[in-house]
């Protein structure tokens, strides 16, 4: 099979931002088994990205995580990302790291954590004049374990206005981008624990705060396509965190429990517009790689996610859309089935070959000696991350 013209150039046009921490010792909060190689330094955590994006040609930027990619001068940083044909993305936060922060940080009932927690955002913001980032992404760790613990509507209050504070801030194109999560750290409440509470801050905010839907953030049977569709609908969706999860926030690569649902998430988002020129959605993976090379990890989400999309933009919409006029139950769903079960993998095979990539993007990164290099050079390395 080939692709048509504009098959071809959807697929151009996608691009998928990868973590740094992806790259370093992390995953789990039980053991956190390290591996030869691992970086030192975030400028080997690019070059470690920028091995992705020369096999792929799927990754041209990395998201940073601060503090964990703290820099003396980020201008010099982005410069360097320049150098090996990369561009800083994302810029995370991090209040889950703090003693300050055990009971809150946005949220926390004392004054003094809260502005401590709002300054840390405006560093992140100073990060970005410097990088030319556009995203400042905040996932909130904040929550309560036990009934009574908190009050619920205290703490939205509180955490409206530590956000109104932060967004004020924002300058040019950029966007604040609230993920939310289920549970985890905490078990009876989370601050925002759903897209609905995301969007209602977002929404209050203005129009440049928008929503990142994490893949693994859902409580399990969450049909999060209906998710996708909808926050694409209101023209709140900023961005995608993609992993995978059997149970709870596993952090595993995209597609692995379920690509069915990858297709049907990738289905919504080219039926929304998501991958149209100009489209504002931005595709990131979010996973932390314990007992699996990290390199290749990263390589084989960014195919898994470009060949789901693929496959969902294989999807008939003439025939899709008489088949639910007409009430054909099976024969719509007929449609869908057809287009998931197309195998696209030598057709994209095809299409890295002639643009000059490898057609099995992890046999020649396994060929290419990059891993023994760096097993060689990086002694020691400890650059931490997620759970470690």
């Amino acid at each position: 099979m080939s692709f048509t013209p504009e098959i071809a150039a959807a697929l151009d046009r996608q691009a998928i931002e990868l973590p740094s921490w992806a790259f370093g010792n992390a995953g789990t909060r039980f053991k956190v088994f390290t591996t030869p190689g691992t970086p030192r330094t975030i400028e080997e955590k690019l070059a470690d990205a920028a091995q992705v994006h020369r096999l792929t040609g799927l990754a041209p930027s990395v998201a940073l995580h601060i503090p964990w990619d703290l820099v003396d001068d980020f201008g010099k940083l982005a410069a360097y990302a320049d150098d090996l044909g990369l561009r800083l993305g994302t810029v995370n936060s991090n209040t889950f790291q703090d003693d300050d922060y055990r009971l809150g940080s946005l949220t926390h009932a004392d004054p003094r954590v809260r502005q401590k927690a709002v300054d840390h955002h405006f560093r992140c913001l100073d990060v970005m004049h410097a990088t030319g980032s556009r995203d400042l992404k905040i996932w909130l760790p904040d929550g309560t374990n036990y009934p009574g613990q908190g009050d619920i509507r205290d703490r939205q209050d509180r955490l409206a206005d530590s956000l109104a504070q932060i967004y004020a801030r924002l300058s040019g194109d950029q966007r604040l981008v609230l993920e939310y999560k289920i549970f985890e750290p905490f078990f009876y409440t989370m601050d925002v624990p759903d897209w609905g509470t995301a969007y209602a801050h977002a929404t209050a905010l203005g129009d440049r705060a928008v929503v990142c839907l994490d893949t693994g953030h859902h409580a399990p049977s969450t049909n999060v396509e209906f998710i996708v569709a909808q926050l694409l609908r209101l023209g709140r969706l900023g961005s995608f965190d993609f992993n995978s999860r059997f149970y709870a926030d596993d952090d595993l690569i995209v597609g692995a429990a379920d690509p069915f649902q990858l297709f049907r998430i990738l289905a919504e988002v080219v039926r929304g517009g998501g991958l149209d020129a100009g489209s504002d959605v931005q595709f990131m993976l979010d996973q932390c790689h314990n007992i699996e090379d990290k390199i290749p990890g990263q390589i084989r989400s960014v195919l898994n996610v470009q060949e789901m999309t693929a496959r969902a933009l294989l999807i008939d919409r003439d025939a899709l859309a008489a088949a639910q006029q007409a009430g054909d139950v099976l024969g719509a769903n007929a449609v869908y089935m057809d287009a998931f079960w197309t195998d696209v993998r030598p057709a994209l095979a095809d299409r890295r070959e002639s643009r000059g990539l490898p057609r099995d993007p992890l046999a020649a990164y396994a060929a290419s000696g990059y891993a023994e290099q760096i097993a060689a050079d990086r002694v020691g390395g400890q650059q931490a991350g997620w759970g470690a």
